[in-house]
């Protein structure tokens, strides 16, 4: 029995692995797969939790590679794009890696460290957070459209115009919609300006990583705060929570919020099994496909916490040479080929998932971040594109 969980565990890694690496495929289309087939492959109750965490978390750690190597995001890692972009150009897309791997390793420690205050509290005010949570994105939406006075009005617009995007395209009927609009907003928009401005992706450097404890404190109260009420909630990501927890803490250097989006991103995933077993409601994809396999009890719950501790002692070594890899060979490959060949991946991807409806709001969305980068816009207001919908998810009169 040991050694079949022990092959799982490593499928779990390598299924984790090709969709963190491989832009628009998400775990939670691998978790539909595997609930569609559990029962022809004859996968025990205790396989499936540690195949199923097991990728979960691996993806978490992964998925900043492409984002800032590639300039292709998910919603859980969109944001890492801004600051990851220029840390490429400046050959050290490699660091951003490492920042992001930090963040995710520090959300595990975390993890095993406010378990035993989250198990208490969660039952206790998950009511009062459901009731407040709009009324808090109104404040997170209101401090992004204002820290920057002098360009009040174009942000307000913008701000408008993707809460909008993001509504219409959540509200579409389409699969996956999330692919077309953070990938245009966000992706393509990105790869677009640097085939424009003939961007050089310079020699990555590969130096010895250094963090100091002080630029770990920020993030970690951050993560701690705002990661455990936002796997609660199915329409907060781990960027806008990255969001809200910037704003908690005050402001954060690039170092600090690259290591914020990979502690909130893997915490999120790590935490939203616990929050299934408290109280039963699904935050992740992942979590979903677990509650429709078994039913959580103490035995379960042991076997999740070890199997995320095994997951992440494997995955660190892993994380860091495949960055290695992308490093030491980024800069051979024209990186105007690069953006042309992930634009059509892209394309490709959104057309099959997400059909015509999904390719017209990934040029929309595309359109509107190049806007944001044409006038001088911070591309972070463009989360008003989940920000908005799910403020008015959360609200009580709507």
């Amino acid at each position: 029995m040991l050694f079949e969980l022990i092959i799982t565990l490593v499928l779990g890694i390598l299924a984790g692995t090709i969709t963190g690496i491989i832009p628009g495929i998400h775990i939670n289309l691998v978790a539909t797969i595997l609930l569609s087939v559990i029962a022809i492959i004859n996968l025990s109750q205790n396989q499936a939790i540690v195949f199923i965490i097991s990728m979960a978390i691996t993806h978490t750690f992964f998925d900043f590679i492409p984002s800032i190597f590639l300039g292709a995001p998910d919603s859980d890692t969109a944001l890492s794009i801004l600051p990851g972009h220029e840390f490429l150009l400046k050959g050290s897309g490699h660091h951003a890696v490492l920042l992001t791997l930090t963040g995710s390793i520090l959300s595990i420690i975390l993890l095993f460290a406010i378990t035993p205050l989250v198990t208490f509290l969660i039952p206790r005010i998950y009511p009062f957070i459901q009731q407040m949570l709009g009324f808090f994105l109104i404040w997170t939406s209101i401090f992004l459209i204002t820290r920057k006075k002098k360009a009040i009005l174009i942000t307000t617009i913008i701000f408008a115009l993707a809460g909008f995007l993001g509504i219409a395209a959540l509200n579409s009927n389409i699969s996956e919609p999330l692919l077309p609009l953070l990938s245009g907003l966000f992706g393509a928009s990105t790869l677009v300006n640097s085939i424009q401005t003939n961007s050089i992706i310079p020699k990555q450097v590969i130096s010895k990583f250094k963090i100091t404890k002080k630029e770990l404190i920020k993030p970690a109260i951050a993560t701690t705060i705002v990661s455990p009420i936002a796997a609660l909630f199915p329409g907060v990501g781990s960027s806008q929570a990255a969001i809200i927890g910037s704003q908690v803490t005050g402001k954060l250097n690039e170092n600090q919020f690259l290591i914020l989006l990979g502690s909130i991103n893997t915490l999120i995933m790590a935490s939203s099994f616990l929050i299934l077993f408290l109280i039963q409601k699904t935050r992740t994809g992942a979590a979903n496909a677990l509650l429709q396999i078994i039913d959580l009890d103490q035995t379960n719950i042991k076997i999740i916490f070890a199997t995320i501790l095994v997951t992440t002692l494997f995955v660190i070594p892993i994380t860091i040479n495949t960055s290695k890899i992308f490093a030491k060979n980024i800069h051979k490959i024209n990186y105007s080929t690069i953006s042309i060949a992930i634009l059509l991946f892209l394309t490709t991807i959104i057309l099959f998932f997400s059909g015509v409806i999904g390719f017209l709001i990934f040029i929309v969305s595309t359109i509107l971040g190049i806007t944001c980068l044409k006038v001088g816009v911070s591309k972070s207001i463009l989360m008003s594109s989940l920000l908005i919908p799910t403020t008015l998810w959360y609200l009580p009169f709507f």
